[in-house]
């Protein structure tokens, strides 16, 4: 009886291995496709296959979300102040904020979005969305683009959407290096560090 349990206990045991296993192949192996464009808080397009050769931190939030988006993003800011004091914030690294709800979040809210949290659009933090005249296409390539770090989000029917809770860094050719929680869990001290060690 004793060997079965053991035996139960190893089965487990490799199960667990080999399910963290895949999950840690799958993270490492997720890259952002080269032909997404979207377009930008000033509706220009910005398409991920010619974006500038910089580290990445990206960011998916929707503007009418009541907490862990915007304290995100508020998180995010600090680190950037980081990031300029070190001379490496624009030169070598940018930050993605994409949003999941296009049809609220047009370019003129994302712009509003910024403004909010005093962010300056000097091109180095960059907010996503999709066309309004072209709407559906554009929130299935945003749909693709979540799907390559396997965030996932839904909208329930009230407006205020359910969606995983991580940020993503990206190398230079949009490849996953590593994600980091968001909300009050975003360390921008562990971020910083993590990025600078990247550079």
């Amino acid at each position: 009886m004793k060997k079965i349990y053991i035996i139960c206990g190893l089965i487990v045991i490799i199960g667990i291995s080999v399910g963290i296993s895949f999950f840690l192949i799958r993270d490492a192996s997720a890259q952002i496709p080269k032909d997404i464009t979207l377009i930008t808080q000033d509706k220009e397009d910005y398409e991920f296959g010619t974006a500038k050769e910089t580290l990445k931190l990206v960011e998916f939030v929707y503007t009418h979300c009541p907490d862990v988006c915007p304290t995100t993003t508020q998180k995010m800011k600090l680190l950037k102040e980081d990031l300029k004091f070190e001379g490496v914030f624009g030169d070598k690294v940018q930050f993605l904020t994409v949003t999941i709800d296009p049809a609220r979040d047009t370019p003129e809210v994302m712009q509003n979005y910024m403004k909010m949290f005093e962010i300056e659009e000097d091109g180095n933090w960059i907010m996503l969305t999709g066309d309004p005249s072209n709407l559906k296409e554009d929130q299935a390539k945003i749909r693709e683009l979540a799907d390559t770090f396997q965030f996932q989000y839904r909208d329930p029917g009230n407006g205020f959407f359910v969606h995983t809770t991580y940020t993503y860094l990206v190398d230079d050719d949009n490849k996953y290096i590593k994600k980091f929680p968001m909300g009050e869990d975003f360390n921008k001290d562990e971020v910083f560090k993590k990025i600078m060690e990247e550079l």
